[in-house]
Order: structure tokens, then sequence, then C-alpha cells
């Protein structure tokens, strides 16, 4: 549905973005993240028709937004972070301008309106003046427009910025169901919302792509150990020995909270730690081992790290000196 192949946006005074270089399918909900300034915009600005890369090409349904940008436009709903509303315009009236301005013909813009504004649930408010609605509602009319000519491809830049909780949850809800007849590219800052809502995750960092990756897989992406927190009823020692002599158990630590088993106290239990010896799965086996020695298992759950570890890993490094002097030389080239 989109190809992004070696886009490069290339800027005389500030960072822009180095050889981009990504492709989506249909049905696909991808979550687009990246600190500030690392050029989610400007790629997405790119892959609408705003801006023109330096150099790359950008396919949209097999056509070229080079080539053919008007084609491969009417087959884009984009919603930037700021929605583009006239907020002297009531919700109807606004609604219908977009119709003509996105080439839907005379005969279906009645209706297309009325489908986007029962989906959109903006029922009762098609006289509203656009000014007079919160913000949530704005967001909900933002969302109309980019889905009102029924594109293929959404590209949805914060849609939840600066919404109530509830309202997050709505929007939430509004976009995991349009996922199920568009391709979506969603940019937050909201690392929740891409699991909530994302069937991959995309991460740029510094104007390249540093992640591309189906969010289960992201802890073996990252060359992630195996490693499962447990809480075993029993005598501290004992069950330490049983799990340290495990040849899949690569370590055994403590964890807080461990209750020091005295000899009277049947209720004992103690809190471990264990990693994987080869980053298999190793529950299955420490379950067996800990019930054949008697030890009954309160609690056992395989530890990942969370997509904001990930995050912050990707994105707080700073450039090699061989990136550098690769910008250095691409500035000179443009």
């Amino acid at each position: 549905m989109l190809e992004v192949k070696q886009v490069s946006k290339l800027y005389e005074n500030e960072r822009g973005v180095h050889n981009i270089d990504f492709s989506m399918q249909r049905g696909e909900i991808v979550g687009f993240l990246g600190p500030n300034g690392a050029g989610k915009t400007t790629t997405m600005r790119m892959i609408t028709g705003y801006l023109n890369p330096t150099r790359g090409q950008i396919l949209v349904d097999g056509l070229s937004m080079a080539d053919h940008p008007k084609k491969a436009r009417r087959k884009i709903g984009y919603l930037p972070e700021t929605p583009p509303l006239y907020p002297e315009m009531t919700v109807q009236s606004y609604l219908r301008f977009i119709a003509n301005l996105r080439d839907v013909p005379a005969r279906e813009q009645k209706l297309r309106v009325a489908e986007v504004i029962d989906k959109l649930g903006l029922q009762g408010r098609e006289k509203q003046v656009i000014r007079a609605l919160s913000k949530g509602y704005k967001q909900r009319l933002g969302l109309a427009q980019a889905i009102l000519h029924k594109p293929d491809l959404l590209i949805l830049d914060e849609p939840t910025s600066g919404l109530d909780p509830k309202q997050i949850i709505e929007i939430r809800q509004l976009i995991h169901e349009l996922g199920e007849n568009h391709t979506v590219l969603l940019s937050t800052h909201i690392l929740p919302e891409i699991n909530a809502i994302c069937n991959r995750v995309l991460m740029i960092n510094q104007g390249r792509v540093v992640l591309d990756e189906h969010p289960e897989n992201l802890g073996r992406s990252m060359g992630e150990t195996f490693e499962v927190s447990l809480e075993v009823k029993g005598p501290r020692e004992q069950i330490l020995s049983e799990l340290r002599s495990m040849e899949a158990v690569a370590d055994v630590k403590e964890l807080g909270g461990s209750e020091a088993p005295a000899q009277a106290d049947e209720d004992a239990s103690v809190k471990l730690l264990l990693t994987s010896a080869d980053r298999s799965d190793i529950r299955e086996a420490v379950f067996f081992r800990l019930a054949q020695a008697g030890y009954p298992i309160l609690e056992m759950k395989r530890e990942s790290l969370s997509l904001e570890d990930i995050f912050l890993k990707l994105t707080t490094d700073e450039p090699s000196e061989a990136q550098g002097d690769h910008d250095e030389e691409v500035a000179a080239d443009a």
C-alpha cells in the first residue's frame, strides 16, 4: 500500500531525514515513534505530498508521489497534529466544503457526509459552529475530513494530543475501527497507544529508522535474554539449590520482598529472577523441577523490556562518529 524507498530530506541548517526505507501492507496499523525533532512530521509530510523529498521515491498503491501527485493524494487521508478546520464554518458546511475539495461526486456528497458524521459520533453537531466544539469533537471532525473521500491510506499525526482520558479512549477506539478498512500510519508520543492500537512499530531517531518490528517481537529484536520472575513457597536454600542445578538456568537472583523462611514458618516464600542460559523459554522446565521437589510456585511471570525501555535505549544514544561523517557527506552532496 505504501512504499518509502531510500527517502531523504536535507536542509542547509537543520537536521532532516536520511535514507528512510519502509513499506506498509494493506490493513496494517503502524505506530510511528520518535523523539521531538527526529523527523516524523517531515516524513509524514513527504508521504502526503506536502513536502518533496531531496531524493528517494514514495509510492502509494503503486503510484509515484513525484510523477502522479494528484492521483496518489486521492488515496491518502491526512490528519495533521492541528486539524485543518475553519472555526467560522459549521460541521456540515465544512464537510461539504472538504467533499468538494476532494472531488467527491456531487451525487454522493450528501451520503458521504452523513456516513462520516455517523461513524465519528458527530450526530447532533451538524449545525454547530466549529469554534464552539470541544477539543475532542474537533479531533473527531479532523478524522472525519481525513476519511470523507474513502482513502486507502490514513496518515494520523498525534491524533490524541491534548485530549482528556475519556476522549483519548474514544479516539483510540475510532482509530482501531478505521483500521479495519484502512491502512494507518499513526504518529504518537503516548507509548501505551502503540500497544493498544498498532500491530507494528516503526521508530525513527535523528532522521533514521532504528526499529521496524511487530510489538510481540520487540524483545527478541533487541537481543533480550529470557527472564522469569517467580515466587516460590518453601525453604530458601533448598529452592536456590534446585534452580541453580538446572542447566537451562544461567543465573538466579533474589528479589526484594522475599520472606526469610524461619524454620517453623511453613508459609515462608522466596522471590527470584531467573535468566535462561540460551534465551529459550524455561518456565515449563522450572515448573516441573519445583513441583517434583515439592515447592509450590505462587507466581511466575516472564519479564521483558517495555516499549518505554526500548524507546529510551534506541533514542538516547549519541550518533556515532561514522554516522556524523556520513551526515556531513550527505549535506555536502545536497
